[in-house]
């Protein structure tokens, strides 16, 4: 029987390769996923290894807080005096100072901040007459910088901007661009940095650039030949400052691995769930492929069985195939992973996610995880179709046009199908309505939901697809006549068939819906909280939009003819109420450009806030149980406390605010944060905006490239940018599922050639033309695909209601992107044409004798 099975597979090997590369894209994204992620994390591990070569203890500023929100709880700065005691230690052989930064911009030689994709601008200072031992960068040309008008680059940056030794770059640091002489080109050794940018400068520079004058941000200490680091340890902590602190070389590094380890982790998940779904959507294909072969072999298998195969051979045979075309597709697969994994890297940066990469990591656990979730998919996915083939009666050997006996279980089918969808939609609202239990609960209600949501539809689904087969092929019988009418016959001919070939593009389509709707719904809800907040003409905000700004930049604008109010809203983190929490201030003057309701307060609060003030959301307030009067203690990263009483609750609009949890004024900001920074400015012109108004504040503007002004709309398109570029990285990565969709149309329309070949003859022969008939079958695609973009987009705008339902308290509303699903719809058209060209081309091309002999 084992012969008679890859006897069989080789007879049908584009039967079995269209089934095989449904496993393959998904096997792919499953070991790209490992092999992309593996090798960013060996980057980050080794530019954490880089960073403190050859030091045994690193010792660095203590915030008073551990800053997990990326909100600006820089680690302090201590005294450069601490250097002068650590190395008269005992203990101590070597011991070096130096400055650190991560939001140094360089500008080029248009005035333009040089982009990192997402990347930190990293800065470092060195000490030109060392000997190098700490520094983790390596001179490629040049020198190092030694005087106050010297810098040196990363390659990468001199790269792409084209720069050699003695060119001059801008930086801009916490106040305006200043401009340097390119003294050196450097690189961290063995590592691609991504789109991160790298300057160095020589220590008395970076002090007085970062206005650090006496000051340091990290010590890198060796110890001496013996000396172990918990000795070195014990040495150095008594006599540092309280805000100072010691920690090993391998301490130091867990940490930094642990921070971009949660990163990583969070990315590898996400992929690996792209992957998935892809292998879901495979595990359709194979499925009904399998099925759909089986259904041609009855007469195989019934003559099998007359000369003595048992069932359980019948089994293995069918098992046999599935396991074989199962391991081919996940080793090609597990290799694809390769180029999928350059391609998902090449996602990101188009994205602006530009990650460090090393060489790149082909690990074992990615060898046997992509294998074995291959095979599994593949054998899970070929058991039904298996077990119908042991079904087949010996007698249909001599019957012409037997076909396998119907399941004891058919006429369950549709009652199953929609007990099995409710129970669905069941676990779905359970894991999102659901209260007091874990995330991961939540997560695993939903996704148990889900399956369980597109199981019952593809088993309900054949008994709607005659009617919707009906609605969706007219347009077909007056676009191509008796061949559209053929084929939407054809459709409705085996409905089961068609439900699950358009099962497989239900559930990529049903994803990219609901993706595509919650996104729609962010937009309005943001928008919505912009017209309501926003009552200033402009808005100065950094040129990603994101990023904090100087509030020298802020100052630069008071200078602008016609100016009548510029207030900026700053930004930073604090401890308050038991957690940490971002942290923001406005300036008295606010209420000129911002506009808020209030349920307790007035917009009078902006001014009133004075030394201690505060003001918050209602629903801050309410979880915390904030009144005016209410008594809120704030801790800022320098330890300080500032004691503030609660002057105001705002209620928070739905698309959000620019505040944070509590807001203090400016005032007091700026007196407990050592650099204080800008979330955005909102600034008055007389005249409002008009094109003279835009360029008097741009021409403020020249020595802070980092910022830029927009008006209201652009302030809009400017904070839509990223959401509409999360929305086609997803899109992408749904694709694949798409894609896999296609060859299981395509599958099914070369089975169905194969099927209808004496068919096809006839119509040959009684005068339908090779036009007509790749009209037929191409037609039959488009109603397939236009079939399974109905179910899912309906699933998809379900899913939507549901999740839009319980995210409402927080900011979220159901918007229907009417003209993105008409594209949906468009493609799903698309979708049939190309799966069609490979079939249509081949049942045109039918000899109309051989045809009507065909057996």
């Amino acid at each position: 029987m084992t012969a008679v099975a890859l006897r069989g597979l080789m007879n049908r090997k584009l039967r079995a390769s269209l089934t095989a590369f449904a496993i393959v894209l998904g096997v792919a994204m499953i070991s790209g996923a490992f092999i992309l992620t593996d090798t960013i994390s060996k980057a980050f591990d080794s530019i954490s290894a880089q960073s403190f070569k050859n030091a045994d203890v690193i010792v660095s500023g203590k915030p008073a807080f551990e800053n997990t929100n990326g909100n600006g709880a820089d680690n302090p700065s201590f005294p450069e005096s601490v250097l002068a005691k650590i190395q008269r230690l005992p203990g101590v052989a070597h011991a070096q100072g130096a400055i650190e930064d991560s939001q140094t911009q360089l500008v080029d030689n248009r005035g333009k901040t040089i982009s990192t994709g997402g990347a930190p601008a990293l800065a470092f200072s060195v000490d030109p007459k060392g000997d190098q031992r700490f520094n983790p960068l390596r001179l490629i040309s040049g020198s190092w910088p030694t005087g106050a008008n010297e810098i040196a680059v990363d390659t990468g940056t001199a790269s792409k901007k084209h720069l050699k030794i003695g060119d001059t770059i801008g930086v801009q640091a916490r106040g305006p661009t200043k401009h340097f002489r390119i003294a050196g080109i450097v690189k961290l050794a063995n590592i691609s940095i991504g789109g991160a940018t790298i300057a160095v400068f020589d220590v008395p520079t970076a002090q007085a650039l970062y206005d650090k004058k006496g000051k340091l941000d990290i010590i890198r200490v060796q110890s001496k030949a013996g000396v172990s680091t918990s000795r070195l340890l014990a040495e150095i902590r008594p006599i540092l400052p309280p805000q100072v602190q010691a920690k090993s070389f391998a301490a130091e590094v867990k940490k930094a691995k642990k921070d971009a380890g949660e990163f990583i982790s969070f990315l590898q998940t996400a992929l690996l769930a792209f992957g998935g779904i892809a292998l879901f959507v495979g595990s359709f294909v194979i499925a009904n492929t399998l099925s759909i072969t089986i259904a041609q072999q009855v007469r195989e298998f019934a003559t099998l069985r007359t000369i003595g195969a048992s069932r359980r051979q019948i089994l293995w045979t069918v098992i046999l195939e599935a396991f074989v075309i199962g391991l081919i597709a996940s080793v090609v697969g597990l290799f694809f992973g390769l180029a999928i994994a350059k391609f998902l890297n090449w996602i990101f940066v188009t994205a602006g996610i530009d990650l460090p990469t090393t060489g790149t990591v082909f690990a074992a656990r990615t060898v046997v995880v992509s294998l074995i979730v291959g095979l599994v998919i593949t054998m899970l996915a070929s058991l039904r179709p298996a077990i119908r083939a042991t079904r087949v009666p010996p007698i249909a050997a001599v019957r012409e046009g037997a076909t396998l006996p119907p399941s004891r279980f058919a006429r369950f089918r549709t009652i199953g199908g929609t007990v099995l969808g409710l129970i669905g939609v069941a676990l779905l609202a359970l894991g999102i309505f659901g209260h007091g239990q874990s995330v991961s609960v939540h997560l695993l209600q939903m996704g148990i939901g889900l399956l369980l949501l597109f199981f019952g539809v593809t088993i309900f689904t054949p008994k709607i697809v005659p009617p919707l087969a009906a609605l969706l092929g007219w347009p077909a019988t007056k676009i191509a006549g008796a061949a559209g009418e053929l084929a939407r016959e054809n459709a409705r001919r085996n409905p089961a068939r068609t439900a699950s070939t358009a099962s497989a593009l239900m559930i990529g389509l049903a994803l990219v819906t609901f993706v595509a709707v919650l996104g729609a719904g962010l937009r309005a809800s943001f928008e919505d909280a912009v017209n309501q907040i926003f009552v200033g003409n402009y808005a100065l905000t950094a040129t990603d939009t994101f990023t904090p700004i100087t509030v020298q930049a802020e100052k630069a604008l008071k200078q602008t003819p016609g100016l009548t109010a510029v207030s900026g809203i700053r930004a930073g983190s604090g401890r308050y109420l038991g957690n940490v929490h971002d942290l923001t201030a406005v300036e008295p003057n606010a209420a000129k450009v911002l506009s808020l309701k209030w349920k307790e307060g007035s917009n009078a609060v902006f001014s009133s806030l004075g030394r201690n003030g505060v003001f918050t959301d209602d629903s801050f307030a309410k979880s915390h149980h904030l009144h005016i009067g209410s008594k809120v203690r704030i801790q800022v990263p320098s330890g300080e406390y500032i004691d503030a009483v609660v002057k105001g609750v705002f209620k928070k609009p739905k698309g959000g605010s620019p505040f944070a949890e509590a807001t203090i004024s400016a005032a007091t900001f700026d007196s407990k944060f050592a650099r204080p920074q800008n979330e955005m400015a909102l600034a008055n012109m007389r005249g409002g905006v008009t094109d003279t108004n835009t360029k008097a504040l741009d021409s403020r503007l020249g020595a802070f490239p980092n910022a830029k002004i927009a008006d209201q709309e652009q302030f809009k398109a400017n904070f839509e940018k990223p959401i509409n570029m999360l929305l086609s990285m997803l899109y992408a990565l749904l694709g694949l599922s798409v894609i896999v969709s296609v060859f299981g149309i395509i599958n099914t329309l070369v089975l169905s050639v194969f099927e209808r070949t004496r068919e096809l003859g006839m119509l040959r022969a009684v005068g339908m033309v090779r036009r007509q008939v790749r009209q037929m079958i191409t037609h039959e695609s488009i109603i397939t695909a236009l079939i399974g973009a109905t179910m899912g987009m309906g699933i998809g705008l379900l899913l939507s209601v549901l999740v839009t339902q319980e995210l409402s308290s927080e900011g979220f509303v159901l918007a229907i992107p009417y003209r993105t699903l008409v594209y949906f719809v468009i493609a799903a058209i698309v979708v049939g044409i190309l799966a069609a060209v490979l079939p249509a081309r081949r049942a045109s091309r039918l000899r109309i004798l051989e045809a009507l002999q065909y057996e």
